[in-house]
Parts: C-alpha cells; structure tokens; sequence
C-alpha cells in the first residue's frame, strides 16, 4: 500500500494544509483486476444526524447534550459503514467522497470522522482540512444557511473533505478553492488518483460554496475543471461531491457547465440528494468523463446525515457513456 502526500501520525494531529492519509486496508489488490468500481459521494454531516433544523432550534433555546455527542456521533459512523458496504441500499463501495468529515471537533463529539469510516470499512483514506481563520467568527448570510451548528473559532478541531478507497490512493492533492462570500469557511477540494486494471483514474471531491452566487460557484468549480484537465487529459475521470445546487436554476447551469468540459452524468437533474422535513434538493452530484455508467441510484432512508450517498458504478474498459440502471431505494 502507498499513499503519496503528506502523512500524519496514528493521533491526527497536524496543520489542516497537511493531506492526512492512512490505511486499514487487508486485501488492497482484491478490486484492482476488476474493470468495474462503485464511487459514491456523501456529505456525512459530521455523522451528527439529519435533524439540520430541529436540532438548530433546540440547540438556540438550550436543549443541548454535549456528553451523547462522542457516542451518538460513533453510532451514525457504523451506520454510515453498514450502509456503505452490506448491499442493502447500494452496492458496497469501492471509493467513497466524503465532504464535512470533521476531524476532533467538539461539534463531531471529537471523533476523526473520515479515518473512523475508513477503519470500520477497512479502506484507505486521504483527508484534507479546511484552514480556519482564526479570528473570523460565523456571520448571518441567506436565513436558509443560518441552520448549521457552525465551528467556534477556537475549536481544536476543523472540517474537511476526504477520499476513502479499497484500492491505493496515488498522489492525494488539496486544492484550496476561490472565495468571496465566506471568510469564515473557505472551500476546498481533494483529488487523488486509483490504478484499475493498470488504467488510471482521477478522482477530484468538491464542496462548493452554498453561501457564493452562481458565478462565485462557477469559479470554484472551474478550479477543480482546470486541474481535472492538468492531471488527466485522457484517462477516465470522476468529478464529484456536494456542489450546494440549491435551486433548479442552479442545477441546470452546473450542469451545462460540466457538459460542456465533455463530462456526463447519469442524474436526471432534480434529483433529491438532500432533505429537511419535507423539502428537498439536488445538491449532490457525480460526473464522469472516459468511462461508461452502467448503474447509479441514491441510498435514502439513512439518518446519519442531512444527505444521502450518491453512488454510481463505472465500467473503465470502455470509453462511452451508454445505457445505465437507476437503482433508487426509495421513491423520491
């Protein structure tokens, strides 16, 4: 097993610039002779639950439990890892993106969320901190945003987005996204590359900015389109994560936009990847360039975050996107 990147210690600790990796993998070459893998992406919310608003308005009139946090937080995190892996609302996984794994935040109960799934799913990890201004306390942007538990500025902790991987994870690169509506809490990426049947593949994970307007968030995703093409310019490539589509407008140019880089996506647009209450949304998406989808779906009915995974299932032998099977547990 090799990661290329920078390495932390069995602690964690380190600068959030760092890319942390680790590996808990037993069998590494186990998926490398197949030609077909399953990617998902999951914003896992800090394994916190998916009561973003009721447990906004408990925690604003002082109904909080911070000493279940560590243990409530290490149950949606074995929850996550059944989900992901026993078959029953998706395929188990071979590459996970995950966006929002907190790393020993008081919000996450302490807990390493990317290095705690990537230990019970036995995976290797890549994880990439996001930079906190130390100074910069949250402020008051869309009322629809205002729900989150966000970090304090003096937190120990910080969040994050990570790759977990059966296979080798090559090369794991932050990307340090533009921003200008959310000095509190820069965006960023993480890719890496995997090594299938002696073909390359490069994955990048995003999570765009929802507080930025449309052409904010086009800026941050062409960043990532621009090391996409830097990287990889035959090779297949996965771009995925969650791209904060928050209306249909914005759905449609995201898009638009990715298709015109020569990238296809097997979400019907409108797709619900996100839900409070009875709202819900397409904020979740996976691209693909140089490899045939031939099945995809969305894995409801999970309680460990605000969002569900999104999967989908390539075929890297062939260059085409062709037909492909919707394989939605639940209707939406």
């Amino acid at each position: 097993m090799a990661i290329i990147g920078h390495s932390l210690s069995d602690t964690g600790a380190s600068p959030a610039c760092d890319v942390e990796t680790g590996s808990f993998t037993i069998d590494e070459n186990s998926r490398a002779a197949s030609s077909k893998l399953v990617i998902a992406t999951f914003n896992i919310r800090y394994a916190v639950g998916s009561f973003l608003i009721t447990g906004s308005l408990l925690r604003r009139i002082g109904l909080r439990r911070p000493r279940r946090r560590p243990a409530l937080v290490a149950h949606h995190i074995s929850l996550a890892a059944d989900a992901l892996s026993n078959g029953v609302r998706m395929p188990p996984a071979d590459i996970i993106a995950l966006q929002e794994a907190d790393r020993c935040t008081t919000r996450a109960g302490g807990r390493h969320v990317a290095r705690e799934l990537a230990q019970a799913l036995m995976m290797n990890y890549a994880r990439a901190g996001v930079d906190l201004p130390p100074n910069e306390a949250p402020q008051l942007k869309q009322w629809y945003l205002d729900f989150e538990e966000h970090l304090s500025p003096g937190d120990a902790g910080d969040t994050g987005v990570a790759l977990l991987s059966r296979l080798p994870l090559v090369r794991a690169l932050r990307i340090d996204l533009p921003w200008s509506q959310c000095a509190w809490r820069p965006r960023l990426a993480l890719a890496a590359e995997v090594f299938i049947k002696h073909k390359k593949l490069s994955i990048f994970n995003a999570h765009i900015d929802p507080h930025a307007g449309l052409a904010d968030q086009f800026a941050q995703h062409e960043a990532v389109l621009q090391r996409a093409d830097e990287a990889n310019a035959t090779g297949p490539v996965v771009l995925l994560g969650d791209f904060n589509t928050l209306t249909q407008r914005s759905c449609i140019e995201v898009r638009h936009l990715f298709e015109s880089h020569g990238y296809s996506t097997p979400l019907p647009t409108g797709t619900a990847t996100w839900r409070a209450g009875l709202i819900r949304l397409h904020a979740d998406w996976i691209f693909v360039r140089g490899a045939r989808v031939t099945r995809w779906g969305v894995a409801r009915r999970l309680s460990v975050s605000d969002h569900w995974p999104v999967w989908i299932e390539i075929e890297t032998s062939t260059g085409a996107n062709e037909d492909f099977e919707r394989h939605d547990n639940e209707p939406q």
